[in-house]
């Protein structure tokens, strides 16, 4: 938006000039916290800003003539930035004029040189006063002194302007009055007028009575801006009517004329050519010189005109690019419309050469937009992705419609920060650990690791256990894990024969906000170790006795006398069970199959067979190193099973004839015999 002030030039410091929160329509509380500020190309900060109140007002009294010299219109144009979000206010003061500088002339005296012999209605140039102020504060008329031989008249030039002229009332007499003072007043419009005086010595001479005139009382003339010293500006002309030296002529600069366009410019004193004699470094488009032209006489006579040159602007001036506010770094999620930087972009040629046109690569995800006069916005048009393309060096070219065009360049560099917008990645589907079992406490597993293409905290990964059972245990109880770097470490030794497989679940979580995760399947297997050794199943023998299997006394050939069953919980080859006889007390009468486990007799039994014989059965897996259980099993030669099985010691050789169990054999057989004859006894006697 855009608001004007006007203000009077010389304002106390402190007046009051506007509330810009009102006038904005802006909160005065959030000015601060928006980090306002006002921005001028002037060298003074001539305004305040109460950053509570909004008020605004006179930081510095404003001097109208010295900040806009000859300008009919004084202007001073400040921008007000404010952040969060950016926005762009101009301001526009006007400085109106006051009655302040009185009328001046740039001489403290002026001499007229008059001959006697002229007539009444003779009339010389009186020179003319400056006036800082504008309009009706600048000089309106002149007055002169009351002088019986002398009045007053303004003259209107071919332009428009009016200067005074000193009009001859009564002829002179030098010998009665040579010399005549005579005040020139100037007085402006102002309430009230102020005016200044300068002395006009008029000296009455007695020769030459010819000025010399010019052909025209106003030259024009263009020229660039660029001319080099040495360019013919123009050629003035004057004659005098007079003869010999009172008629020759020759040519000079007003002394109203300023000093620094007597140096910008030069005059030849006998032709009257006006050259350029340095750099044209001017601001205005017309420049205004009075040439005098003077003749030669004792009492040299003079006249005036006006030469207005017109400078024609050459394109010289690059355009200007400033840089008034830049965001950055900007966050990967902005949305397309946000601004980025506020730019200023000048050209200090008038006109065409002036205009400039802004234009930014188009292969970037960025554009300018017109804002205010002379402004630019460097907006976001598309989404921005950091970890595609993390910083962007932005070129703004400016080019004015001059012929030939100039351009500048100006690069702006933009990073761009990050933003949580990207979970923790896995490397696979799905990672397998291998592990021994009866593996050490804490030993470690494996090693899961995700990338965040993040940064910072929004990139730092940390893991964890996702909560689980395992076997009806929870999972904490097998595995730890280090958070930092994802390692996995056992808190418990495995056991193949219980636990052959499982899975579990790790998550990855950065730690962003808010904080993105990611999980994956960790399938673990155990391997089995030859930790068990075979485990006999038949036969078997209690408290530590010998297991006893019954062979008929005659029994054939391949008899199958047992089959010895074993089991090995480990798995595969450790599993792999083979079967061998350790020892036999006779080894020709038995053989072990070493796959089945079957004992066999190789022969048919006799009768001098021993009736009872012991074999050593060893039962071995293929583990690395191999494992074995022992079974010794007795076999005992009979036709039928007897009541009370024999001890089978040692040796395997057969028992002696009265060893304590037939000994209790007999005893028995002798008390049952006893006792049945007792018994008959008894009922042979009853019946008699």
């Amino acid at each position: 938006g855009q608001i004007v002030y006007s203000i009077a030039e010389e304002t106390e410091c402190g007046a009051s000039v506007g509330n810009i929160a009102k006038d904005l329509g802006i909160d005065a509380a959030t000015l601060s916290a928006r980090k306002f500020r006002m921005i001028t190309g002037s060298s003074k900060q001539y305004f305040n800003i109460n950053a509570s109140t909004g008020a605004l007002s006179v930081n510095e009294p404003i001097d109208r003539e010295q900040l806009c010299e000859l300008k009919s219109v004084c202007l001073l144009n400040y921008e007000l930035v404010l952040e969060n979000p950016l926005e762009l206010y101009r301001m526009e003061f006007k400085v109106l004029d006051i009655n302040d500088n009185s009328p001046s002339f740039p001489l403290s005296e002026y001499h007229i040189n008059i001959p006697e012999f002229l007539s009444p209605g003779a009339r010389f140039t009186l020179p003319t006063a400056q006036d800082l102020d504008e309009g009706a504060n600048s000089v309106q008329n002149y007055t002169l002194s009351p002088d019986e031989h002398f009045y007053l008249e303004m003259q209107i030039r071919g332009d428009g302007s009016k200067y005074p002229e000193l009009v001859l009332k009564k002829a002179l007499d030098r010998e009665q009055q040579a010399t005549h003072r005579l005040v020139l007043t100037a007085k402006d419009g102002g309430n009230p007028p102020k005016s200044g005086d300068v002395p006009v010595i008029v000296t009455v001479l007695d020769t030459n009575d010819n000025a010399p005139e010019f052909e025209h009382s106003v030259y024009r003339a263009s020229i660039l801006e660029n001319s080099p010293s040495g360019t013919l500006v123009v050629q003035v002309h004057a004659t005098d009517l007079d003869e010999g030296p009172n008629g020759e002529v020759r040519y000079s600069f007003s002394n109203t004329t300023s000093a620094d366009l007597q140096r910008m410019f030069s005059i030849h004193p006998h032709t009257g050519e006006v050259t350029v004699n340095g750099v044209l470094a001017v601001q205005r488009p017309l420049l205004e010189m009075l040439i005098e032209a003077r003749d030669n006489g004792a009492f040299g006579m003079s006249s005036t005109a006006k030469l207005l040159v017109e400078i024609t602007d050459v394109n010289n001036h690059g355009p200007e690019i400033t840089i008034t506010s830049l965001s950055s770094p900007i966050p990967e999620d902005a949305v397309p419309g946000t601004v980025i930087a506020l730019l200023s972009i000048l050209d200090k040629d008038p006109g065409e050469n002036g205009k400039v046109t802004c234009q930014i690569s188009e292969n970037l995800p960025f554009q300018l937009k017109p804002s205010l006069q002379n402004y630019y916005s460097l907006v976001t048009s598309e989404l921005l992705d950091r970890e595609l393309i993390s910083e962007y060096n932005i070129t703004i070219t400016a080019t004015d419609l001059g012929s030939p065009p100039l351009t500048t360049q100006k690069t702006v560099w933009v990073q761009i920060s990050d933003v949580n917008d990207n979970p923790p990645v896995f490397g696979a589907d799905a990672f397998d650990v291998f592990v021994e079992e009866n593996n050490p406490l804490g030993v470690f597993l494996y090693q899961v690791s995700a990338s965040d293409p993040d940064i910072g905290e929004n990139g730092r990964v940390s893991y964890m256990l996702r909560n689980s059972t395992v076997a009806g245990s929870a999972l904490t109880s097998f595995l730890s894990m280090n958070l930092a770097n994802g390692s996995i470490y056992a808190k418990r030794a495995f056991d193949f024969e219980q636990l052959r497989s499982f899975h579990f679940q790790v998550e990855a979580k950065d730690n962003g906000s808010p904080a993105l995760s990611a999980a994956i399947r960790v399938n673990v297997y155990i391997s089995d170790q030859n930790d068990n050794a075979p485990a006999i199943l038949y036969p078997t023998s209690q408290n530590g006795s010998v297991a006893v299997e019954v062979v008929p006394r005659l029994a054939d050939e391949d008899y199958l006398v047992t089959k010895v069953v074993a089991d090995d919980e480990d798995n595969a080859q450790n599993a792999w069970l083979s079967y061998h006889l350790a020892h036999s007390s006779d080894s020709t009468l038995f053989q072990l199959s070493p796959h089945t486990g079957e004992l066999r007799t190789t022969r048919s039994m006799r009768s001098t067979d021993f009736l009872k014989h012991k074999v050593v059965v060893v039962v071995r897996d293929h583990g690395d190193p191999p494992l074995s259980s022992t079974v010794t099993v007795g076999i005992l030669l009979a036709d039928t099973l007897p009541q009370a099985l024999p001890d089978f010691d040692d040796s395997g050789e057969p028992p002696p004839l009265l060893n304590a169990t037939n000994i209790y054999l007999i005893v028995s057989l002798a008390c049952v015999s006893f006792i049945f004859a007792a018994f008959i006894f008894f009922l042979a006697v009853i019946r008699l």
